[in-house]
């Protein structure tokens, strides 16, 4: 996904997940090369985002493009963010995947995936 159209559709899964109540933390957050899109909140859990699009029709959804490697960078990232924040491993998080198509349809997968280390 280009930088450009990268944003765009974080834009987009932002305002979807705003507009269900969950409160943005944090865009992008970054520890050394690893990243997650979006880190949100709602008064249950603390939301890990990944923002998948796809702009051509393909045999995979754009959900079904986190695998197992993403997955354990994602988890990765968020030990380090917990650690970062001060929150304890007891603080109850959850992973989620934002699959944009290109006809504007949001898909949002809720429990995408396990806690991969």
């Amino acid at each position: 996904m280009e930088r450009a159209e990268g944003k765009t559709g974080e834009n987009l899964a932002l305002r979807y997940l705003e507009r269900r109540g969950l409160r943005l933390l944090e865009r992008n957050w970054r520890y050394g090369h690893l990243e997650v899109d979006l880190i949100m909140e709602d008064d249950l859990y603390l939301h890990i985002i990944e923002v998948r699009s796809r702009n051509a029709p393909y045999l995979i959804s754009p959900a079904e493009t986190v695998d197992w490697k993403k997955q354990r960078q994602i988890c990765k990232t968020t030990l380090f963010y917990y650690k970062y924040c001060g929150y304890g491993m007891d603080y109850p998080c959850r992973f989620d995947v934002i699959a944009l198509y290109g006809d504007g349809t949001i898909r949002h997968v809720e429990n995408a995936f396990e806690f991969v280390y």
